[in-house]
């Protein structure tokens, strides 16, 4: 049950890490990136190509934890490594950018990791 329990946090990690995607590389400089970030056009413009870098970081955050929900590839490990991945960047983002990247990033990657842990 814990197994399960596990795999779904992993999942929505993973859905979020696409949808952070999406927003660094395809969105930063419209009205919804603008807005998520908070953030000037003006800064937007300028920060561009930090984000689009960024955001396929993300990208290889949510693939490595979509391979770690593949059954027999030693799921366990790759789970443990890519949450604690997240984590840190969370921790790294809250102390450096905002708070907020705390609780949307490394919280519900820190409960995945936990559930992972137990299962």
């Amino acid at each position: 049950m814990i197994g399960y329990l596990a795999d779904i946090v992993v999942a929505l990690v993973a859905i979020s890490h696409l949808g952070f995607l999406a927003l660094e590389m395809f969105l930063w400089e419209k009205p919804v990136g603008l807005r998520v970030f908070r953030q000037t056009a003006e800064r937007a413009a300028i920060t561009r190509v930090l984000a689009a870098n960024q955001g396929l970081y993300n990208g290889f955050l949510a693939a490595g934890l979509f391979w770690g929900l593949m059954p027999g590839t030693g799921s366990s490990a790759i789970k443990t490594f890519f949450l604690t991945c997240v984590i840190v960047a969370g921790i790294f983002g809250a102390a450096t950018v905002s708070r907020r990247i705390l609780w949307i990033q490394a919280v519900p990657a820190a409960i995945g990791l936990l559930l992972v842990l137990l299962s």
